[in-house]
């Protein structure tokens, strides 16, 4: 019935003539002739070209609650790692940081060594930090030794030497006061906050004594000040710290002692040597503490040994000897 398709003028027969051709001949002639023949989806096509439609956006993908990832999500990895988004978090599973593996394998010797050491090397820091402190008074000596006048040199420069001791002393006890001699393990930057605060405090204490001599001189009523460092000095703190020792009070003999050394000491100096003292039992008295902190420990382990049935020579003779 494809004359109908003549007729009414609408079907494919009329609108591509090649259709019933063999495919390979109809691709000869689109090639060959001369004649251009346009089928119906070469029609198609230019009218799509010739009126594009309106392109509509592709839909979003859906982001399930399962998909979204967040930070808090991706394993914690120790700062070690070069790759702080958890990458190779399986790999820094069972690290551990060596300062913990040492203190893990120390035997109870070496921990014991370990917290008198501190305490030795608290007191030479003091030391150190009271030098950084005097660096000027110490290069007026320098100076005066080098190019002084002939009469500093004669009396070997006594007035500058004075005036470092007198500094050396003073943040010593100052270093103390203010808490520079505590055991217990502390950031850095805390213990640039104590010395940075005792060099304030012996700046402050050079002007009142300048402020007394110049109303002195003056006939001037002295100025009166508070007291330099308080009885209980406030020791900066961390949230990282762990609470420290409870005060402990000194005995009968240990205050009679801290009498008399006060006694031999200038008024100006009395304070803060006694706030020293006090700072310096303090430290002490929490060295005491951490060793019998060890102590116990060795005493439950000999106990869970003694348990176990492997109770050894040592620790029975630990427990008659009573440590």
């Amino acid at each position: 019935m494809g004359w109908f398709d003549g007729w009414f003028g609408g079907s494919n027969a009329a609108s591509d003539p090649l259709r019933s051709l063999d495919p390979k001949l109809r691709d000869f002639l689109s090639k060959e002739s001369p004649v251009k023949y346009a089928t119906a989806s070469d029609e198609e096509h230019q009218y799509q070209q010739a009126h594009p439609q309106p392109e509509t956006p592709a839909p979003e993908p859906v982001v399930t609650p399962v998909a979204r990832e967040t930070d808090s999500d991706a394993p914690a990895v120790p700062p070690q790692s070069l790759y702080q988004d958890g990458r190779y978090a399986h790999l820094w599973k069972h690290y551990k940081p060596l300062a913990s593996v040492e203190a893990e394998t120390k035997s109870d010797h070496e921990k014991l060594m370990d917290v008198l050491e501190g305490y030795k090397e608290r007191k030479a820091q003091i030391g150190k930090a009271a030098l950084e402190n005097c660096a000027d008074e110490q290069m007026d000596w320098n100076a005066c030794m080098k190019s002084g006048d002939w009469t500093a040199r004669m009396t070997m420069c006594r007035k500058e030497v004075q005036k470092f001791e007198r500094c050396y002393n003073t943040q010593s006890r100052l270093l103390k006061a203010l808490g520079y001699l505590s055991s217990y393990d502390r950031p850095p930057a805390v213990d640039e906050q104590i010395q940075m605060r005792a060099d304030e405090l012996y700046h402050t204490m050079l002007d009142q004594e300048a402020a007394a001599d110049k109303a002195k001189a003056e006939g001037l009523e002295l100025p009166k000040f508070g007291p330099l460092i308080p009885k209980a000095a406030a020791v900066p703190t961390d949230p990282s710290i762990p609470a420290a020792v409870a005060p402990a009070e000194p005995g009968p003999n240990t205050e009679a002692a801290w009498r008399r050394k006060l006694e031999e000491l200038p008024e100006q100096d009395r304070a803060a040597e006694e706030v020293a003292l006090r700072a310096e039992y303090q430290a002490k008295a929490e060295m005491a503490v951490k060793i019998q902190t060890i102590w116990q420990g060795q005493a439950k382990e000999r106990e869970a040994r003694k348990a176990e049935g492997k109770e050894t020579i040592i620790d029975r003779i630990k427990n008659v000897v009573g440590k």
